[in-house]
């Protein structure tokens, strides 16, 4: 579904990635995982087209997307919860959802997509014309993943889900995260909750200092000595 081949991206002239390459399946959940500041919000930055790679490609169902702009690639299926979930503050929660839903204006089934938000979360539906800046940090999270549902993705990717949050509500997203790739998304997440992100990954990659280190199985990941040792504490 997504191939990413030989990405190299800087700010200016310092580099960030260095010849990252890595693939999602159709119906895949891959973890992305490592440090903070090891370029993986930069990387999916460059995916949904906010940021151009300065060489490589990235190619989504078949075609280049590399060099389109963001609402194009969003249109194709690609949707990203932000790190925060990054809400519209000032507008309601319906006006968060209908935002979502901006890149298939007056698509059909949107009533559809839009109960499917409210069965999965049905905080959104209870508190409708609630502002989103008076949302704690979970509900945030619960209106950015639901926003990035009115897209309707073939492809969703999570920035940081658990950034911030209690574990308890970590628990509860992973769940949530689980229950969209049984419903048939395809899932990318980013994650710096190395052990969380791999129970639930069919494969991951190990990203540091802007290059893949280790790819593998969750499992095989999870297992690994140096992920023992450098992340988990082990």
């Amino acid at each position: 579904m997504l191939n990413l081949n030989n990405i190299n991206i800087g700010y200016g002239k310092i580099g960030v990635l260095w010849n990252v390459s890595l693939s999602v399946k159709e119906n895949e959940i891959v973890a992305l995982v490592g440090n903070n500041g090891a370029g993986k919000s930069t990387l999916l930055n460059t995916i949904t087209g906010l940021m151009s790679p300065a060489s490589g490609t990235i190619e989504f169902m078949g075609h280049k997307i590399d060099g389109r702009p963001a609402y194009k690639i969003a249109k194709a299926g690609i949707s990203c919860v932000p790190e925060g979930g990054k809400p519209f503050a000032d507008m309601t929660i319906r006006e968060n959802l209908n935002m979502g839903g901006f890149v298939h204006p007056r698509a059909k089934g949107e009533d559809k997509t839009l109960r499917q938000v409210h069965d999965l979360f049905p905080i959104l539906k209870s508190r409708a014309k609630q502002l989103a800046r008076t949302l704690s940090g979970g509900e945030r999270q619960m209106l950015a993943m639901g926003r990035s549902l009115m897209a309707k993705p073939k492809l969703l990717m999570f920035d940081e889900p658990s950034y911030g949050l209690s574990p308890l509500i970590v628990k509860q997203l992973f769940e949530i995260i689980k229950k969209l790739h049984g419903q048939g998304i395809t899932i990318l997440v980013v994650e710096q909750n190395i052990s969380h992100a791999l129970q639930i990954a069919d494969r991951g990659y190990v990203l540091e200092n802007g290059r893949i280190v280790l790819e593998g199985t969750g499992e095989e990941l999870l297992e690994n000595e140096h992920l023992k040792t450098a992340y988990l504490g082990i």
